[in-house]
């Protein structure tokens, strides 16, 4: 799928006519009912920042947010709100009319909540771009899928600026917890390619598990690829950083080519040129869900 565009407003002249001296908008001096229909009377306009500024501050009323999240209606959020089974932050908050911003930790009865439609959005990443979303770090994952979705989903673990392949985008907790557990974790698989042939002995190393510094650095699977060189290696991780992969071969004295990020779990980077994404099927978020 390619990669959908923004598309810009267009701004529109505010250039004022004259007629006779006489300033057209104002309807003076215009004997014109169109014109007439811009005037106000006496009545002050407010300014556009004015009229908008609640809603610029990002803050909405903490019944609603509950609501929007699709727990129960805002009359039964009230009541919940009141028994102390929400909090905001780490606080309980048992005040009627509190607002909250949409940044803000909220939970019901201990599980966090979100107002906004989840969204699942799948990266095939391109080299140069950083896995943050903090600003100021030059170019970003972000600024590739800034069409995406009006939802502020963030990235699931990390690719290196210069390594590529896929990564996963969502706000939904519960799909990133699948991915940050300790114990379970979701498989990713990469390509990668080294400075020279992997060593057999090397390989089969990593497969019954490296320790480093004492940890155990653990890998699902490792192999050759079929019909390549030795240096190009498949490996399975469910660790969401990549730095992992960076150590194992550091230790034993490889230097990485490059490293591609070709599957997660169940998906794969079909019909996903380099520098574009996709959403997610329904199939395929279900089966995510599923893991």
């Amino acid at each position: 799928m390619s990669r959908q565009q923004g598309s810009g407003g267009k701004g529109k002249s505010a250039g004022r006519g004259q007629q006779n001296g006489k300033d057209k908008v104002s309807g003076r001096g215009v004997n014109n009912n169109k014109s007439k229909s811009f005037a106000r009377g006496n009545a002050p306009v407010k300014p556009k920042s004015a009229a908008n500024k609640k809603s610029d501050s990002g803050e909405i009323r903490l019944n609603k947010y509950i609501a929007n999240s699709g727990i129960c209606s805002r009359r039964e959020a009230d009541e919940h709100i009141a028994i102390g089974l929400v909090t905001v932050n780490g606080k309980t908050v048992v005040e009627m009319g509190y607002k909250v911003k949409l940044e803000d930790d909220v939970r019901y009865d201990g599980r966090r909540i979100n107002p906004e439609k989840k969204a699942y959005v799948l990266l095939n990443k391109p080299k140069g771009f950083a896995t943050t979303t903090s600003e100021g770090k030059g170019r970003t994952v972000m600024d590739l899928v800034a069409n995406a979705t009006d939802s502020r989903i963030k990235p699931i673990g990390r690719l290196g600026r210069n390594s590529t392949g896929l990564l996963l985008f969502t706000n939904d907790e519960d799909i990133v917890k699948k991915f940050t557990n300790s114990k379970h974790g979701v498989a990713r698989l990469f390509q990668v390619e080294l400075d020279k042939n992997l060593k057999f002995e090397d390989l089969k190393s990593i497969q019954e598990g490296l320790k480093i510094d004492g940890k155990l650095v653990p890998v699902e699977e490792i192999s050759y690829i079929e019909g390549q060189s030795k240096n190009l290696i498949g490996l399975k991780i469910k660790n969401t950083g990549n730095t992992i992969i960076r150590t194992i071969f550091e230790y034993l004295k490889y230097d990485i080519i490059k490293i591609d990020c070709v599957a997660i779990a169940h998906l794969t980077k079909k019909d996903i040129p380099r520098g574009h994404w996709k959403h997610l099927t329904i199939q395929e978020i279900n089966t995510l869900k599923m893991l």
